[in-house]
């Protein structure tokens, strides 16, 4: 079976077009029957929501009187995640022909790969992978420069972009496969969704497997193509690291959760799996904290930067986020009182479900996830000399 990362060495940079067709041959004519092909393969997104892809295709397909657009999402705008970029700068005609077999199924005429503007690698492996398409992709094809902040990369915001210039979630409906790019229905996908579909479109089977971005307190950290049937812990050891000497693993990113690394070691892969069971793969961020570092300096810190990307549409995320991250810095810096923690438990309930985006629903529940796995450390924590968040330089 393919894998996404199969192929020629990735240190070697973006694989060409002429061996992309040699090594998986071309891409097979396809038509809406394709969708029922992904519906049977279970495939899902791999940008955060695990979302059914063949839902959204029938929902674009529904909507699709005239005009469609399809959005690349290749903006990767969680900071531990690099597990997109590897994909773009190495594999782009991968991502590229699942872009264009939507666009034929879905008689799309316009094709937007949207690339976060401090992935300049990435964003000059695309370009030069769409200027060796034919003319007849390349004539479809333009792109999008997503800013460097955490919210730019939902597809609201996205969309908000390409029509008015501004990357800011909007409040849904209209969903973008009623009303997206140009008010044409739009199907938005994540760069690692597209180039799985284009291995179905080839197979007719899904890979089965997912990219990890492993971060934190490993020997080798960075972007690891693991099966769904593997562990947090197999990945983990991949990566020359071992749970045995982890405090503590962060699943899913920013919007993710923490756990203990004894009840992570077994948790599978799986994003279907893993909701079971009250978490999210998200992204695909397996993040590490070693036992040596600091779990509440460590959560403040990703509180504040959380508060600090809020787009102030709404009083949840912005001034909520913020009296959340204050509340965690004064911890951190000041030591443990009742009044904080308190404060942290009470603010967290109210702000969940209020914001206009998913921003503030994200950041309560990291911090959730963190007072009850660090619970004895939020409540005996003393100051010292802050440390370093995870995958910072």
């Amino acid at each position: 079976m393919a894998r996404l990362l199969d192929g020629p060495d990735l240190a070697k940079g973006a694989e060409s077009l002429q061996d992309h067709t040699r090594r998986l041959g071309p891409v097979p004519a396809l038509d809406q029957g394709f969708i029922a092909t992904l519906g049977r393969t279970g495939a899902t997104g791999r940008g955060g929501a695990s979302f059914p892809v063949a839902t959204k295709w029938q929902a674009v397909a529904r909507h699709a009187r005239r005009d469609v657009a399809i959005l690349v999402n290749g903006a990767e705008c969680e900071p531990l995640s690099k597990k997109d970029r590897a994909l773009m700068t190495t594999r782009p005609h991968l991502i590229l022909d699942g872009a264009f077999v939507a666009a034929r199924v879905l008689g799309a005429r316009r094709v937007v790969v949207y690339i976060g503007e401090r992935h300049s690698v990435a964003s000059r492996a695309m370009q030069q992978a769409v200027a060796e398409r034919p003319a007849s992709e390349r004539s479809l094809v333009s792109f999008e420069a997503a800013p460097a902040r955490y919210v730019a990369g939902q597809e609201a915001a996205a969309i908000h972009l390409i029509n008015e210039g501004i990357a800011t979630p909007t409040t849904m409906p209209p969903y973008p496969f009623v009303r997206g790019i140009d008010r044409m229905p739009t199907l938005v996908h994540n760069v690692e969704t597209l180039g799985q579909i284009a291995l179905i479109a080839r197979t007719g089977d899904a890979t089965g497997t997912v990219l990890i971005t492993i971060a934190g307190a490993v020997p080798r950290p960075g972007v690891l193509e693991m099966s769904g049937t593997a562990t947090v812990g197999d990945a983990v050891k991949r990566a020359g690291g071992s749970i045995d000497g982890a405090r503590a693993i962060l699943i899913g990113g920013y919007f993710g959760s923490w756990v203990d690394a004894g009840s992570a070691a077994n948790l599978p892969l799986d994003a279907g799996i893993l909701r079971t069971k009250g978490l999210n793969l998200g992204c695909g961020v397996i993040g590490v904290l070693a036992e040596s570092r600091c779990p509440v300096c460590e959560v403040a810190g990703m509180m504040r930067y959380l508060a600090s990307e809020s787009s102030a549409q709404c009083g949840p995320c912005f001034f909520g986020l913020r009296a959340l991250s204050e509340a965690c810095i004064r911890i951190s810096e000041r030591g443990s009182n009742h009044e904080d923690l308190n404060r942290l438990q009470r603010w967290a309930v109210d702000v969940r479900g209020r914001g206009a985006c998913r921003h503030p629903d994200g950041a309560v529940s990291l911090l959730q996830s963190a007072m009850k796995t660090f619970a004895h450390e939020f409540g005996t924590h003393t100051p010292h000399r802050a440390t370093q968040q995870i995958g910072a330089a």
